[in-house]
């Protein structure tokens, strides 16, 4: 039964990643357009503010000044998102 032990480790190293990618890595409000995954530079024209959540995840979520919500960057899951996860335990 010891043969299985590589793939419930790595299942429940999956599970962990999940639940560490939805959290909060980083919160920057900010007026500049000068971010390197904004492709909305029109957010911030004119002195307009932002608040930009970055998540362990990779998804970087903006909440306009205005209400609207936007969404920038590539979910990591599966491999990807376990490397990473490894990578930063």
């Amino acid at each position: 039964m010891t043969q299985y032990n590589d793939r419930v480790q790595k299942q429940r190293d999956l599970l962990k990643a999940e639940e560490w990618a939805k959290q909060v890595k980083s919160i920057h409000a900010h007026s500049i357009s000068s971010m390197f995954y904004d492709t909305r530079p029109q957010d911030t024209e004119d002195g307009k503010s932002v608040m930009d959540i970055q998540y362990n995840s990779g998804l970087v979520e903006r909440k306009t000044h205005d209400g609207y919500t936007v969404y920038f960057g590539e979910e990591l899951k599966g491999d990807k998102l376990l490397d990473e996860y490894l990578r930063n335990v």
